[in-house]
């Protein structure tokens, strides 16, 4: 298949797609879909490019592109502006979660006796459950990143920082093959090549919707590493990108210099302990909902619920979807509405803080099948000396 080919899917593939998108579609009544986000047009095609894609109820793709001027393909119409769209159907539905309100407004003003209706959700759905093709990605991507994990306790050394460590695991990463790319969807969260957490830096809050916080070195990315020098009886936990096939896994492991506090081994064992228990009983049918009363009565009955999730701010869930990007359906949270499927892709991640030791704790990315949650990432999950 030429690179120039707008989909770069087989053709297999790329009918399983668009059936489980069109059924979405009709069950929520849309005649035509006006696709702008990066990660739903890599959905579809296979590929990011400059422009909209409009999928119709029928399954019938078009591609209306500005970049790059080399796409090939019967899908294929150049175009300058949004307005040069065909929008065809009575319900258009549009990404209202991802669409800027200028981009909205120009939108609306194209419709003619047409209606327009939040379509997020079709999309979101549609992502949800993966593929065979999607899975072998994300199993890829947690080899791959494995790979990378067991080498972390020999990249260090004497009087290294954070940032060291992190810039020694981010060339790893990179020579491994990972783009880099942390897709992540909206625009409330950023993070660079993930979340490298040493010691009490781990208790400082961030803005972000992440399980796990730290200061940063600048108030314009406050997150993650803050150029804390390793010292004995830190932890130093790894949340670093797992993005290799464009379909990500998110994994966390633990690392300690010298001994560290009881309480804290204390809970990492207890993070394991509720990854395994999760994974048993997630199975088709469980709510999203359950799993994580689960966690939380787990992080209770061992008397460390004060430093789950967080010490001095706690995050509201312990685990989402994840694929293409990072924060995909379903998510395991206390008011969450998702009903676990065969074929979702999950990242659990029990963590806690514990001040004076830093962050412990694992995150396994896993898949959904008849009988549980089965593991894609790996590396051992017992805390490793540096």
């Amino acid at each position: 298949m030429s690179n120039n080919n707008l989909i770069l899917l087989n053709s297999d593939e790329k009918t399983r797609r668009i059936n489980k998108v069109t059924t979405e579609m009709i069950a929520a009544g849309v005649d035509m879909l006006l696709i702008a986000d990066n990660a739903n047009k890599f959905y579809l095609t296979g590929r990011v490019f400059a422009g909209w894609l409009t999928i119709n109820s029928a399954g019938i793709l078009r591609a209306f592109v500005r970049r790059p001027i080399d796409l090939e393909g019967e899908e294929v119409t150049f175009v300058r502006k949004v307005e040069d769209v065909a929008l065809d159907g009575n319900v258009i539905g549009l990404e209202n979660a991802t669409l800027s309100a200028a981009e909205y407004l120009r939108i609306s003003a194209m419709l003619n006796n047409q209606s327009a209706v939040d379509a997020s959700n079709i999309m979101r759905k549609s992502r949800a459950v993966k593929t065979d093709c999607e899975i072998a990605l994300i199993s890829e991507s947690g080899q791959k990143q494995d790979s990378v994990y067991r080498r972390i306790p020999s990249l260090y050394h004497d009087n290294m920082t954070d940032i060291d460590l992190q810039i020694a695991i981010e060339c790893e990463l990179r020579k491994e093959g990972c783009l880099g790319q942390f897709r992540i969807s909206g625009n409330s969260m950023e993070l660079f090549m993930g979340n490298i957490l040493v010691g009490d830096n781990a208790d400082n809050p961030t803005p972000y919707d992440f399980a796990m916080g730290g200061a940063g070195t600048n108030p314009s990315l406050p997150v993650g590493a803050n150029g804390s020098m390793i010292r004995p009886g830190n932890s130093i936990m790894v949340d670093a990108n797992g993005n290799f096939t464009g379909y990500m896994t998110d994994m966390t492991r633990t690392f300690a210099l010298g001994e560290i506090s009881e309480e804290a081994m204390r809970a990492h064992a207890c993070s394991i302990d509720i990854c395994n228990r999760l994974a048993q009983i997630g199975v088709p049918g469980a709510k999203a909902s359950a799993l994580y009363e689960e966690a939380i009565h787990m992080a209770e009955e061992a008397g460390l619920a004060d430093f789950f999730m967080g010490h001095r701010q706690k995050a509201g869930f312990v685990g989402h979807g994840v694929g293409i990007e990072i924060n995909e359906a379903p998510v395991i949270a206390p008011r969450s509405k998702d009903i676990l499927c065969i074929g979702q892709v999950i990242a659990l991640e029990p963590k806690f803080v514990i001040p004076g030791t830093g962050a412990v704790g694992i995150e396994n990315t896993y898949v959904v099948e008849e009988s549980g949650m089965r593991c894609l990432t790996p590396t051992p999950p017992e805390i490793l000396p540096l």
